[in-house]
């Protein structure tokens, strides 16, 4: 009865926390493989699956994903996920890992500095050797196009858009009732968040699991992940962030989709109020050749809530023959 059978096997999962581009930044690495940017080590995979998250961009939020991801790849890839600029709250007394070749950017909070830190993050992070497939959740999907057109050098074998918020952000359901609370009301909500997170953790842990109480099974780690949204500077860079998708995320990126229309999966949700769904019917007759799909399993916008692991077996599915061919 000792004998655990090798799917039961602990994943390997090395947590670090560093500034990149002068932000603090949280990094989940799922495999044995820790640094990607030494050309010497002889067994460098081939592949790196490096996810893009949506926003609030907290790397613990996709712990669930990247485990499942890892396993349905036969752990023979690295699965990588990259938090955005400044949505962590690094924990106390834990070495940050200085970034040496400051490269401070102007912004690095706001929409234009989340895409220039991941850019950094690869090139400073990751061997030119090794190709990349993106997977971006939500505004990771608006990053990751961009990413595209500002770096062509990068090698993309493939770029998994879930939940694409890449257009007319502020005119979907959810846009219209947001953009008024995220750009003209966002400080109000500091004062709150500021008052309780002098609350203990369980205390906290407990406001998080009232707030989710209506979903069957939710996942631990978002529950773990979701205390963090406690802290001020957190929520002030998510909010941040926030407001200015709302203004910048208006005009679908029709040119950079068509150049890379044969690395591109996009998936769409039935009921999302973040990119309804005319959003994919329109995108679906504009590119009738993309591999454009509309969720058919009724899966939330944010899936990592609750449906992670889900989510990891369809996109193996979907890439089983990119792999094939390495």
């Amino acid at each position: 009865a000792n004998m655990r059978s090798a799917s039961e096997e602990p994943v390997p999962l090395h947590e670090e926390f560093i500034y990149c581009c002068g932000a603090a930044t949280h990094v989940l690495k799922c495999g044995p493989w820790k640094d990607l940017s030494k050309d010497e080590s002889k067994n460098l995979p081939r592949l790196l699956f490096m996810i893009i998250p949506g926003n609030p961009g907290l790397a613990g939020y996709y712990r669930t994903f990247i485990q499942a991801l890892y396993c349905g790849l036969n752990q023979q890839y690295p699965v990588w996920v990259v938090s955005h600029a400044g949505h962590c709250k690094p924990p106390s007394g834990m070495e940050m890992i200085e970034d040496t070749d400051i490269k401070e950017l102007e912004d690095v909070f706001g929409l234009n500095g989340q895409v220039e830190h991941k850019l950094n993050f690869i090139k400073k992070n990751v061997s030119k050797d090794i190709k990349l497939v993106l997977i971006a959740h939500s505004i990771g999907c608006y990053i990751t196009l961009e990413m595209m057109k500002r770096a062509s050098e990068l090698q993309v074998l493939r770029s998994v858009l879930l939940f694409p918020t890449i257009e007319r952000m502020a005119q979907s359901p959810q846009g219209k009732l947001m953009t008024p609370l995220l750009c003209k009301l966002r400080y109000i909500l500091y004062m709150p968040v500021y008052l309780l997170s002098f609350l203990p953790e369980g205390v906290k842990a407990s406001l998080v699991r009232f707030a989710l109480r209506g979903m069957k099974t939710c996942d631990e780690s978002s529950i773990t992940t979701s205390v963090n949204l406690f802290s001020v500077d957190c929520i002030a860079n998510i909010l941040y962030m926030a407001s200015q998708e709302m203004m910048k995320v208006v005009e679908r990126d029709s040119t950079t989709i068509k150049q890379n229309l044969k690395k591109l999966i996009f998936y769409y949700g039935t009921g999302d109020s973040w990119c309804p769904q005319n959003y994919y019917d329109e995108i679906k007759m504009d590119f009738p050749d993309g591999d454009i799909r509309l969720c058919e399993k009724g899966l939330r916008h944010a899936f990592v809530l609750d449906a992670s692991k889900e989510m990891a077996a369809m996109i193996t599915d979907w890439l089983r023959d990119d792999l094939t061919k390495l």
